[in-house]
């Protein structure tokens, strides 16, 4: 393959829920452009884009795979991304470093949530989008229907660039209003005979072609007055048209296809050629500190990671897009991230598993090296004296977690490593070393997105693992004020230890007033403020520590020790050993002892009197709530409406959003465990969901009695 300059690239990511037949799609586009010479199909496991063992065992894409070809002298580095929503990020990735999506519509289901939550993405990140409506040969294929999706969804800068003529299993023509040519395939598909439009269709093939040529003409005042003047553009004129519209994302293109029977894909693969931005032409992307970084050849060699994968008898490969200059296999290049160097040893082009050497890559292409021995996803490696750093890729909220152990518990330190090395795979895989639950935490985007996780761990690394329902991560705090007291006095020979703290506590919130008196008892304390500590806790939260000891009862340096002592308290709460927040504490007075006062001391009488005052101080538990989001179709609103209810979600909000209801609720954690598969299982797989964290809030009366329980069983069952 020769070097193409910038103006020559143009990345496509190709988008689509599953089974909308994006693979079947990159085996022909590569059949035809002479890459590959027999055709694959995901049935027989033979395809480019899905050659990993777990894939073929899924029958799903779980990786995006890059493919690389040559069509009409242009270069078209595609990226064929994962349709399943638990594979958002291949998605998001794709995206990131492409400049066009092309979103595959299957006939027979049309427009479905995983159409709207790509187009989501395509929108945030202003890419432009061309929609290809696929198996128009399946006996239940609908374009109409799927058509009048598009625009319900779209709205009307979807613009039709072919219609089929006949669809279902005897689909073998389209009608191309931009040709003004009409398309028909022998059974086998592959090269088209290119016909006049027949009579009964030329009505309606001029009346799309006055809408694609106004749609063309409104992106460009010279195109404007032609159009004005002559009523008509020529085709070259109308694809200029076309670009810019596709650019500004003022037009989405629909184009119809027969992925599986090699049918309209030369013409596809033309259009994408001819007509789609080159890599020169699209916005520049910035660096961290906002810099426009133009794709050119003269500029100096910078490139970024976005992919890292470990692959069969290769080991680890690096994928990379030049985002400036041009590379050179054996070039040293600088890590800015790291601050290591690296060299490129071997630079390649690839085409799912096939990979060919290549020489030299300039500005705006993708390729492939091996063996960078310090370099994650997500870092950038510059020319020496170049300082460029490009924005780490921002990937959806996790929404299903599992805490993750080996079987063995001798593989616990390997199972670590590969947990790590799989996260750089795929970033949407999150390990946490949870202190607080003492578990390891697996976040992903599903139950299906870690089910492969742990079948890659197991049939790959040979290492048994099992997940359990994690815990949850309470909070624990405070409804009234309490006072108590507490001397801490130890006599074993030699200096002794001696140290009594009297603290009070009570409720904090943000801006509260300090009381000038408290009353327990009939008993009356005074406070009279010397010093006061805020410490923004780790987990969220504050701890307030107000010292108002007057007339010298603690000396001022045992003041840090008590601190510690409420530390360790709040670091485990009374009533479950969770995080404490929110609580302020008045130490107002105490005791010391001339030689037997000492920091251990104070420490832990002030520990003591904290955990005895946070009892009697109507403690309760606070638990993580999220908002979710989710998009469902309106005949499956009910059911997921009931079973959130069953959740003790709190709906905030109902709307139709692009044919779909979207539903805002408010959800406790420990309601979400499965929520994934259950959602999936009452809506055929037709919903998503998205759930961040909102805040905590205190837990029911009954649950939090029934938790309680449990704590004390658990804590009986370790003594």
């Amino acid at each position: 393959m020769k070097i193409y300059q910038s103006n020559e690239i143009k990345n496509i990511s190709i988008l689509g829920s599953s089974g909308s037949g994006k693979t079947t799609l990159v085996e022909s586009m590569l059949y035809e452009s002479g890459i590959i010479k027999r055709r694959g199909s995901v049935d027989a496991q033979n395809t480019v884009s899905d050659y990993f063992p777990v894939e073929k065992e899924y029958g799903y894409s779980v990786f995006s795979t890059i493919i690389q070809t040559e069509w009409l002298d242009k270069k078209l580095n595609f990226i064929d991304c994962p349709g399943s929503d638990d594979f958002i990020g291949g998605v998001v990735t794709s995206l990131s470093v492409t400049d066009t999506a092309l979103i595959l519509l299957n006939a027979q289901y049309g427009v479905e949530v995983g159409t709207n939550n790509h187009f989501r993405y395509t929108e945030k990140l202003k890419k432009p989008v061309i929609f290809v409506v696929n198996q128009l040969d399946h006996d239940k294929a609908d374009f109409d229907r799927t058509l009048e999706q598009l625009h319900e969804n779209f709205g009307n800068k979807v613009v039709q660039i072919q219609y089929p003529v006949n669809v279902g299993a005897q689909f073998n023509a389209v009608v191309d209003v931009l040709k003004m040519k009409m398309y028909r395939w022998k059974p086998e598909g592959g090269v088209p005979e290119v016909l006049d439009i027949p009579a009964d269709q030329i009505e309606k093939a001029q009346e799309l072609h006055n809408t694609l040529v106004e749609a063309a003409a409104e992106h460009d005042e010279a195109l404007m007055e032609k159009f004005f003047d002559q009523g008509s553009l020529e085709e070259e004129e109308m694809r200029v048209g076309i670009r810019k519209g596709l650019l500004h994302r003022d037009m989405y293109p629909v184009f119809c296809v027969s992925a599986g029977r090699d049918m309209c894909v030369r013409r596809l693969m033309e259009f994408v050629g001819n007509v789609t931005p080159s890599v020169s032409m699209t916005e520049k992307p910035l660096t961290k500190d906002g810099k426009e970084v133009a794709a050119e050849a003269s500029g100096p060699a910078s490139i970024y990671v976005f992919k890292t994968s470990v692959e069969p008898h290769i080991g680890e490969v690096s994928y990379f897009k030049v985002m400036s200059g041009k590379v050179k296999e054996g070039d040293d290049l600088v890590n800015v991230n790291r601050s290591s160097k690296e060299r490129l040893s071997q630079l390649f082009l690839v085409a799912g598993q096939i990979r060919n050497k290549v020489d030299e890559l300039y500005a705006g292409d993708i390729g492939a090296t091996v063996k960078l021995k310090d370099t994650r996803t997500g870092n950038t490696l510059n020319v020496k004296g170049c300082e460029y750093e490009f924005k780490a890729i921002q990937y959806p909220e996790p929404k299903y977690r599992r805490a993750i152990r080996a079987v063995n518990e001798s593989d616990e330190e390997k199972l670590s490593e590969v947990l790590t090395r799989m996260h750089e795979e795929d970033p949407t895989w999150i390990i946490e070393q949870s202190k607080e639950l003492k578990q390891t935490i697996l976040y992903g985007q599903g139950e299906f997105h870690l089910r492969t996780l742990k079948w890659r761990v197991e049939h790959n690394d040979k290492i048994p693992i099992e997940y359990k329902e994690p815990k949850i991560p309470y909070r624990e705090t405070i409804t009234k004020s309490a006072r108590a007291d507490y001397r801490h006095k130890k006599q074993s020979g030699g200096a002794g230890q001696f140290g009594e703290v009297h603290l009070i506590v009570e409720p904090y919130y943000e801006g509260m007033p300090t009381p000038d008196t408290f009353r327990f008892g009939g008993q009356e304390f005074k406070i009279s403020v010397r010093d006061t500590q805020e410490i923004n806790l780790d987990w969220g939260g504050k701890l307030v520590l107000i010292n108002s000891i007057v007339g010298g009862a603690i000396d001022a340096r045992f003041v840090p020790a008590i601190l510690k002592g409420l530390m360790d308290r709040i670091e485990q709460g009374p009533l479950t050993g969770s995080y404490a927040r929110d609580v302020r504490v008045i130490v107002y007075d105490g005791k010391m002892h001339p030689v037997d006062s000492n920091e251990i001391s104070f420490r832990l009488a002030g520990r003591n009197a904290f955990a005895q005052a946070f009892k009697e101080a109507g403690p309760k538990l606070l638990e993580p709530v999220y908002d979710v989001i989710v998009q469902v179709p309106s005949d499956k609103m009910g059911d997921v409406m009931s079973d959130l209810q069953g959740r003790r979600a709190i709906i905030m909000g109902m709307e139709s959003e692009k044919g779909y209801e979207k539903l805002t609720a408010k959800v406790p954690l420990k309601e979400l465990g499965s929520y994934s598969t259950t959602l999936s299982s009452l809506t055929g797989g037709r919903a998503s969901f998205s759930m961040k964290f909102a805040n905590y809030e205190l837990v029911p009366a009954d649950i939090q009695d029934k938790l309680l329980k449990e704590y004390e069983a658990t804590k009986k069952e370790e003594d």
